[in-house]
């Protein structure tokens, strides 16, 4: 904790500084830019010019450069998706992943609109028990009463508290000595390989089914999705992915009669049983067998008309609000990478993610191991993939979502370039630096919140609440 005087110091300082800002004079220009990266906490700065030519006259069309900014810079948004890291950034990565998710349920952004009318489900795969944890209880219930006695360690085998969600006992083994960490942290490594068997399981289940062959199924449908990974208490990963069936062309052709929903929900719990992925031997740890938890939620989401299954809209708001999550509001590691075995000790973490680190660091040093990268991995807790993944033809890109904002934003600033193919760009940018100085950052935080708060506004001014549509966990 600082002393009074050593607070007082760094409240002079902010005050210093954001006077400093204010008394220059292009601080109305330098507020622009802050405005246009939404407040954004850690800014790329950049310095350099854009110049935009004719390729046969070579006019000059447009020119841009960084030397009448304040500083001679320019500051772009650091795009972190993580809410812990830059908050602005991750309300817009959220935003993005919204209309991802919902184009592909709903139609829009290049997806037709017949799409809601083809076979949909909100799938969650959970991860298999490593051992048990301590868990949240609701009314009168208690963690875990029914088990008595001792393990092998001397630790008691049951818990008769009852756990809220603030417990920090929550996720945590009754044992760490007794839970399996290399059987989680390869979990982990493996679920990406595990998803694709998975994908390719349902494929071959409904073709199956149907009456084909797995080489016949892509001319008669195709099979398309979104899913995201979610940190659970325990720190074991969860899929929530919505799994669509389409025709043979995308989303711009039906289904063929035999694809329907219950098959489709058949097809997911057939290969959600069935996939094991075995892992690298070891003459350390012998080998593992990993497979999916028994737990599996599969539910169809609203056709037209429908008032059964789950809401469109609130499947995309769950999906992205997961996608924005950082490791301080999950038990998923740490945000940054762990350099060394050092780091790990002085991490800000639990027991049991400090061990679930350890335990990939030791498995990452073992030759067997090697191509799994788990200590470069090791602050995800082995876990390798993107938190958000889809299929090629489910619906647009986040890149066709940001070049459609920064021309919507080009034409609301009054900024009109010419759409013309016989044209030429020269850029030249260098990176200067990142960041704000104190009174800058306290000023950007100011922006970032007016600027969440009048979307707050707007949203709740065009939407209008969806009874009964929410989406829960397996």
């Amino acid at each position: 904790m600082l002393d009074r005087a050593a607070r007082l110091r760094q409240l002079t300082e902010v005050d210093q500084d954001v006077i400093r800002l204010a008394q220059d004079p292009q601080f109305a220009r330098w507020l622009e830019q802050i405005t246009a990266t939404g407040g954004c906490a850690h800014p790329i700065h950049l310095t350099g010019a854009t110049t935009l030519r004719d390729t046969h006259s070579g006019e000059i069309l447009h020119h841009y450069d960084t030397t009448t900014e304040p500083g001679e810079r320019l500051l772009v948004r650091c795009r972190n998706r993580r809410a812990t890291v830059c908050a602005p950034c991750s309300r817009l990565h959220a935003g993005d992943t919204f209309h991802l998710v919902r184009a592909g349920l709903v139609g829009g952004k290049s997806v037709p609109t017949d799409v809601r009318a083809h076979p949909r489900l909100f799938v969650t795969l959970t991860a298999p028990g490593f051992g048990p944890v301590h868990h949240i209880t609701t009314g009168t219930g208690r963690c875990r009463p029914r088990r008595a006695g001792e393990c092998e360690h001397g630790r008691a085998v049951g818990c008769s508290a009852r756990h809220t969600d603030l417990d920090p006992l929550v996720g945590q083994p009754l044992c760490p000595d007794c839970y399996d960490y290399p059987g989680h942290v390869l979990w982990h490594a493996h679920t990406g390989e595990l998803w694709a068997r998975f994908t390719r399981t349902v494929r071959r289940t409904l073709a199956s089914a149907a009456g084909i062959t797995q080489t016949q199924f892509p001319d008669h449908a195709r099979l398309s999705f979104a899913k995201v990974a979610e940190y659970q208490k325990r720190a074991a990963i969860h899929v929530h992915a919505v799994v669509r069936l389409d025709g043979p062309m995308g989303p711009e052709a039906a289904p063929p009669s035999w694809a329907t929903a219950d098959a489709l929900n058949a097809a997911v719990h057939t290969a959600a049983r069935a996939v094991t992925v075995n892992s690298p031997y070891s003459a350390a740890i012998g080998e593992h067998a990993l497979r999916w938890g028994v737990q599996l939620d599969a539910r169809p989401l609203r056709a037209f008309g429908d008032s059964e299954g789950l809401a469109d809209d609130a499947v995309a708001a769950y999906v992205a609000k997961y996608v924005t999550k950082g490791a301080a509001d999950t038990a998923a590691g740490t945000d940054y990478r762990l350099t060394s075995a050092d780091d790990i000790e002085t991490a800000a973490v639990s027991p049991h993610l400090r061990s679930l680190m350890r335990a990939c660091w030791r498995l990452g040093g073992l030759q067997e191991f090697e191509p799994l990268r788990l200590r470069a991995w090791a602050h995800t807790l082995g876990y390798r993939g993107h938190i958000l993944t889809k299929s090629r033809a489910y619906s647009t890109t986040y890149a066709t979502l940001r070049t459609e904002r920064a021309q919507h934003e080009r034409t609301t600033d009054g900024v009109e370039l010419p759409d013309d193919s016989d044209t030429v760009t020269d850029a030249h940018w260098r990176y200067i630096g990142s960041g704000h100085t104190p009174g800058a950052a306290l000023i950007a935080a100011g922006v970032a919140e007016d600027l969440a708060q009048n979307t707050e506004i707007t949203r709740e001014q065009r939407i209008q609440p969806d009874e009964g549509s929410g989406v829960g966990t397996a």
